[in-house]
């Protein structure tokens, strides 16, 4: 082209070695289509070509994530900007479009497609240098804790295999003594030539809480149990294994934790987000990464629609007044205010109160949660909108706001 066009919408289907990139003018015409290695210097000169053709160019993709990270920030320090097509959507497109085949070149047009045609996508926005650490870090973590359950349903499994009754006489996934003795005694024999007085010492010296509690059920176990079961000594070296294995997961995790703590500490409305009753570290690191830039929610029913809390109309003809439950929204920004929801209503306070008076209406728990949860959206989204901490009595009106 040797004369540029008004506007040009890109789709860029979006993969760990390179991303397919097809420009479209405004009737939907293909004007440039090329697969783009995720190179900078080779992105750089793919952008410099694309805008050469147009005076302004509106980027679309389909991924957001470590893939495109690179394509996403070059993106942006160039002042271009970008929205989020949803998988979703773009399969379902794809349907209304000649042909079965899929290709990279085809679904990177129908991104482009989608865009042009629809004007209300999210736009993609580069997390900050705190965000995108808590992205990496609460992530990192939830491997972990998957990592910690395998282990755990291991250890339970083998372990039945040796002494059903040892199996369930402790919670291992909520105590650290009963795993430090699994460490070193996995049989019913073994207990029981250790004995409680040696058993108790043995467990005191590794630093376990209530010794003797641990020691005594542990030998009500054994004894419970005299026949030798087969592969019983493989299955106690793998269950030490496994043992300890957890243990050193533990270890970690504590670690991670303090690491995304202090991450979040640097937030400047951390302590803001930390005021809300069932906000922690933890779950406040999780809003900021699932919720994104706060600034895109002009008001608590944008942000409690992110999360799933607003049900939608199903009507049909003469059925009115159907409400569902949505299917696209945030699975992780919901879980930070289901599980904030649900730990808030532990002590007394205006969540708990609330959730009794649900309670007292006739829904059940779950409901009353969500509906709890839904309520802890608009508190939220008005302490960062006014950047002030959570307090039990609501804050004094100024006489400008009472005027108004």
């Amino acid at each position: 082209m040797t004369t540029q066009v008004p506007c040009l919408w890109v789709g860029i289907d979006a993969s760990k070695a390179h991303h397919w990139w097809v420009a479209i003018d405004d009737t939907g015409t293909t004007v440039w289509s090329r697969k783009v290695s995720n190179d900078e210097a080779v992105i750089l000169a793919g952008l410099s070509e694309v805008l050469a053709l147009a005076g302004e160019v509106r980027w679309a993709v389909d991924l957001t994530g470590t893939a495109p990270a690179l394509l996403l920030a070059l993106l942006a320090d160039h002042g271009q900007r970008v929205v989020y097509v949803p998988g979703r959507t773009v399969n379902r497109m794809a349907g209304a479009y000649r042909g079965e085949a899929k290709t990279d070149a085809r679904d990177a047009y129908v991104i482009a497609e989608t865009a042009r045609l629809r004007r209300d996508f999210a736009p993609v926005e580069v997390p900050t240098t705190p965000v995108a650490d808590l992205a990496l870090l609460t992530t990192h973590r939830s491997d972990l804790i998957a990592d910690r359950v395998r282990l755990l349903n291991r250890l339970h499994d083998v372990l039945t295999g040796i002494s059903p009754a040892l199996e369930a006489a402790f919670d291992y996934a909520d105590h650290k003594g009963a795993l430090v003795l699994l460490t070193g005694y996995q049989t019913p024999a073994a207990l029981r030539r250790c004995g409680q007085a040696r058993l108790t010492r043995w467990l005191a010296a590794r630093g376990v809480r209530h010794p003797e509690t641990v020691a005594a059920a542990a030998l009500t176990a054994a004894h419970a149990q005299h026949i030798e079961l087969p592969g019983q000594d493989t299955a106690a070296g793998i269950t030490a294994d496994l043992a300890a294995q957890v243990l050193a997961l533990d270890e970690r995790l504590k670690q991670l934790d303090r690491q995304i703590s202090d991450a979040f500490h640097t937030h400047p409305q951390a302590a803001v987000i930390e005021s809300m009753p069932g906000i922690g570290p933890i779950l406040g690191a999780e809003f900021l990464v699932a919720a994104g830039d706060l600034a895109s929610y002009p008001d608590a029913g944008h942000l409690a629609s992110a999360a799933g809390l607003v049900p939608v109309a199903k009507d049909s003809g003469r059925r009115t007044g159907n409400l569902r439950r949505p299917q696209r929204y945030s699975r992780r920004l919901r879980r930070v205010f289901y599980l904030s929801a649900q730990t808030s209503i532990i002590r007394d306070g205006p969540n708990r109160t609330y959730y009794l008076k649900k309670r007292a209406q006739g829904h059940k728990h779950i409901p009353a949660v969500i509906a709890l949860a839904r309520r802890r959206v608009d508190v939220l989204w008005a302490l960062l909108r006014d950047d002030r901490p959570f307090t039990t009595s609501p804050p004094a009106r100024t006489p400008g706001a009472t005027a108004a």
